[in-house]
């Protein structure tokens, strides 16, 4: 049941929390910490590792919203809703548990933002309500903040910084999600890494 409960906590991250983080896993470079947040039994989560690729790469990997389907942990589907601009869209996810747990579901709001100095990119991803009806079987997820930094380091290798808060809705105890949620981010790392080694997003970068 493991992987299954850190999958819906692996798309979303916060900035603020109310003590230190703290390292909870470890694994092939990438680290995983976590805190506790005022007013909530989930714990803020941030992860971080360097990849070997583009800040434009990992860019293009993230607004590929259906390559989600083969890198984010047990993701089983993702379909963009609406494309604003080439750095702004919204799509839907929908995330598998095993029964008797009911699938979680979101729509999330993407938004790239890089500081023309530093190069740092920003990308701001809360779910949102409406543009998806309810579907019958699944939990709506609302609240959550997602936010990524991609850091260059020099012209093959980045920083990323990954944040979350999420309220997963529904029947899950905390203590269940707090313990397990450590390894999403591990799993969802290594085949970001392994998609970004394809040379797929090569060709999608521009600059």
């Amino acid at each position: 049941m493991s992987k299954a409960i850190v999958i819906f906590l692996l798309f979303y991250f916060p900035v603020f929390g109310q003590s230190d983080w703290r390292l909870t896993a470890e694994k092939d470079g990438i680290k995983v910490y976590a805190r506790t947040v005022a007013d909530s039994k989930i714990k803020a989560l941030k992860a971080e590792c360097i990849m070997k690729a583009t800040v434009q790469e990992v860019v293009a990997l993230l607004l590929d919203v259906k390559a989600a389907e083969k890198w984010v942990c047990h993701t089983k589907l993702c379909s963009l809703v609406r494309k604003v601009s080439s750095t702004e869209l919204y799509y839907y996810t929908e995330v598998s548990l095993p029964w008797p747990m009911e699938n979680r579901d979101f729509v999330t709001h993407m938004e790239v933002f890089q500081d023309p100095v530093t190069k740092i990119v920003t990308v701001n991803a809360p779910a949102v309500p409406g543009f998806v009806n309810m579907k019958k079987g699944k939990v709506r997820i609302n609240h959550s903040s997602n936010v990524w930094k991609i850091i260059p380091l020099d012209r093959e290798r980045v920083k990323l910084d990954y944040t979350l808060q999420v309220d997963p809705g529904g029947l899950l105890p905390a203590w269940v999600v707090n313990s397990f949620a450590c390894q999403g981010p591990i799993i969802s790392f290594t085949a970001m890494k392994r998609e970004l080694s394809t040379g797929k997003y090569k060709q999608t970068a521009t600059h």
